[in-house]
């Protein structure tokens, strides 16, 4: 079983709100044989509290002009994990050191990482190419 259509247009929709946002390492791994419960873990981090919060606000802003809207919130007030259910994708905004310690990726290694396309990959890819 992979990710639904549905879930991968949300993914990319959130990962390209996270990069207009400066967030760092931005990640999507389909989760979907491991958990029933969802297709895709979105990954990203913030570089302080403000724009853990900000990333978080803009990723839920643009999931809900398509429609989505989140079935749970939680870690907002402190702005070092906020953590968005969606049904289809979670959406997981990190402080820094909170994606280090926790370290999804290690934890879901064996969850294949869903491609995503980024302003900032585009723009590094048209430089590169230049």
């Amino acid at each position: 079983m992979t990710a639904s259509a549905r879930a991968l247009e949300l993914t990319q929709i959130a990962a390209q709100a996270a990069d207009s946002k400066q967030a760092e390492d931005i990640v999507a791994l389909d989760v979907t044989r491991p958990l029933q419960l969802t297709d895709v873990f979105l990954l990203a981090t913030g570089r302080n509290e403000r724009n853990v919060l900000a990333i978080a606000d803009e990723i839920e802003d643009r999931l809900l002009q398509v429609g989505a809207k989140p079935l749970r919130r939680e870690g907002r007030s402190e702005g070092r994990w906020a953590l968005i259910d969606f049904g289809d994708i979670v959406v997981h905004v990190f402080h820094e050191e909170e994606r280090q310690y926790y370290s999804l990726e290690r934890l879901w290694s064996d969850c294949p990482v869903i491609p995503l396309e980024l302003a900032a990959d585009q723009s590094q890819a048209a430089e590169q190419s230049a």
